[in-house]
């Protein structure tokens, strides 16, 4: 699907980090993107910087999500592309100090990573499948959803972020396949260390140490190469229900 101004987009966790590179992405390729996210001061200077617009949207909450696309469509007319960046990443292990993971936690974890991505993608969907046809194969929609390196090396006390980034790469297939009459594909990505703004606030050393365990090119990923990997997702019709590792081949040790 070849980006145009006529496509509207939105995409979670579009404040910062990869969000914030994707969002700016889509809109220089011409998109009317909308800012989904929590933080309402940095949301609405993305969007003015970039010519998106933002709302406030707690993706976990799924009446929230569904009002909030509605009102895209309504101001918009329409909905093409869906990207999946919200998401939380807490510590903690299983079993610390004598004190089992608090279940508050990975309960939030789940909600936030796993079931607002479904939120998104699914409400979204129904939306896109009353688009007409925009390509030559009937395509009327892309979703593309945020996994992890963790969904399958996740690190000690990832157990949470884990198994929320793995429910993504699970439920990627059967949901491109749920779509594929409807013309509406789903690709997740999973990135390995990128400079987002956790690792940002890193001192140098610590990130240089990071990027040094990327086997090629050793160094951090820039969100800005997720925002390629996410426009050359929707620009590629025949990408459709793969999790794509963007992760210079590094493979998580345990810690």
């Amino acid at each position: 699907m070849d980006i145009t101004k006529d496509h509207v987009a939105i995409v979670t966790g579009g404040a910062s980090g990869l969000g914030s590179a994707t969002v700016a992405t889509l809109r220089d390729a011409g998109a009317r993107v909308v800012i989904f996210d929590m933080n309402a001061e940095m949301g609405e200077q993305h969007a003015k910087a970039t010519g998106a617009s933002f709302m406030r949207v707690d993706v976990s909450n799924a009446d929230e999500v569904a009002k909030s696309i509605e009102q895209v469509v309504a101001d918009h007319g329409t909905l093409h592309i869906a990207v999946n960046c919200a998401g939380i990443g807490p510590a903690a292990k299983t079993v610390s100090r004598g004190e089992a993971h608090p279940p508050e936690l990975f309960s939030k974890t789940i909600g936030v990573n796993l079931i607002g991505s479904f939120n998104v993608a699914s409400i979204a969907a129904k939306h896109m499948a009353l688009n007409d046809p925009v390509t030559a194969d009937g395509g009327r929609g892309v979703i593309v959803n945020t996994a992890s390196v963790a969904a399958y090396e996740g690190q000690v006390g990832q157990v949470a972020y884990a198994a929320s980034k793995g429910g993504i790469v699970g439920m990627t297939l059967p949901m491109a396949r749920d779509l594929s009459q409807l013309g509406i594909r789903v690709v997740s990505i999973a990135p390995g260390l990128f400079l987002t703004p956790l690792l940002e606030s890193l001192p140098q050393e610590v990130q240089d140490s990071l990027g040094a365990q990327v086997p090629f090119p050793s160094r951090l990923g820039a969100p800005a190469e997720y925002a390629k990997m996410v426009r050359h997702i929707i620009d590629n019709d025949m990408l459709n229900g793969e999790t794509i590792r963007l992760d210079g081949a590094i493979r998580m040790a345990p810690r």
